[in-house]
């Protein structure tokens, strides 16, 4: 969970009433947390935008499609957090794949702000394993974990 999930969650709220948080697994990835810890710091990350949004925003877990997932948590509204031009180009095709497969499910683009543009997890996993400082760019709660873990 970094800055950047922040920044979009928080501009996910201002166009949402409620928000899902999906959780997943993508075996394209190795996360530096079990799925229950970054539940948890999702649930931190709620709490520490400070707006009582907590009872706006749910999360859940997911292995499968993000589709499948967004239909079971009565979803109408994918919101996909861009940074530069290549994550536009991979999102607009995967917003076209799941347009086939869900028709009444939309997808939202929403920019990173430039305090966050920079920011990606796996740079955050390089940074921590090489023994950087990780403060400017996850929230203190994640920071806390991430130390807990060595990392």
């Amino acid at each position: 969970m970094t800055n950047g999930h922040v920044d979009i969650l928080a501009g996910a709220l201002d166009l949402a009433d409620r928000v899902v948080v999906a959780v997943g697994v993508n075996p394209g990835k190795s996360p530096m947390f079990p799925l229950a810890e970054r539940q948890a710091m999702v649930a931190a990350m709620i709490a520490g935008l400070g707006k009582g949004d907590g009872d706006r925003v749910t999360t859940v877990e997911f292995s499968g499609l993000a589709v499948t997932a967004a239909r079971a948590a009565g979803a109408t509204l994918l919101i996909r957090g861009l940074r530069d031009a290549n994550d536009f180009d991979y999102e607009m095709q995967m917003a076209g794949m799941n347009a086939a497969m869900a028709p009444g499910l939309r997808t939202v683009f929403l920019p990173a702000s430039p305090a966050s543009r920079h920011i990606t997890a796996t740079l955050v996993r390089q940074i921590a394993s090489l023994g950087g400082d990780v403060t400017p760019f996850v929230p203190l709660a994640v920071k806390r974990l991430m130390m807990r873990r060595g990392r």
